[in-house]
């Protein structure tokens, strides 16, 4: 059923990584007197107004699991297929935080101190909510067998 309380995890889940995309992550404080160059998640915009889109592949991850989110909204009579989507995007969350730390610690370290925003904690609470909508799932699933054996 569409009706489960996964869908509202799954439909959450993908609301805020939706978020996350469209907002900074933060923004660098430079070494020098200039302007804070300004990360979202597309390019990094510079103080002259220049986009570096080094960091592409953190949107790409984000909508790689916005994606992943919504078919997995509507994959929703193949539990096992859902489980193995919740996973999935449970791993490209992980590896949108792991390139998020290389850029902070490796990439802006010589431009100055990085300063994180609120929206940079979203994808976690993505995450979250991909759990949550993983024990669902599995619990449906048990239910399910459970009933098939006392038939």
């Amino acid at each position: 059923m569409i009706q489960r309380k996964q869908t509202i995890f799954l439909l959450l889940a993908l609301v805020a990584t939706i978020v996350c995309m469209c907002m900074p992550l933060g923004f660098i404080e430079p070494k020098g007197m200039c302007i804070a160059p300004v990360l979202y998640n597309l390019a990094l915009r510079g103080s002259d107004g220049a986009y570096d889109f080094s960091v592409c592949p953190l949107f790409f991850l984000l909508a790689i699991a916005s994606i992943l989110s919504l078919a997995t909204i509507f994959t929703y009579k193949k539990r096992k297929l859902q489980m193995r989507l919740c996973k999935l995007n449970l791993v490209s969350i992980c590896l949108w935080y792991a390139f998020l730390v290389y850029q902070i610690f490796i990439g802006f370290k010589e431009t100055g101190v990085f300063h994180q925003s609120w929206t940079a904690f979203l994808p976690f609470v993505s995450a979250v909510f991909q759990t949550l909508a993983h024990r669902g799932i599995v619990a449906d699933e048990k239910l399910v067998r459970a009933a098939d054996r006392i038939r």
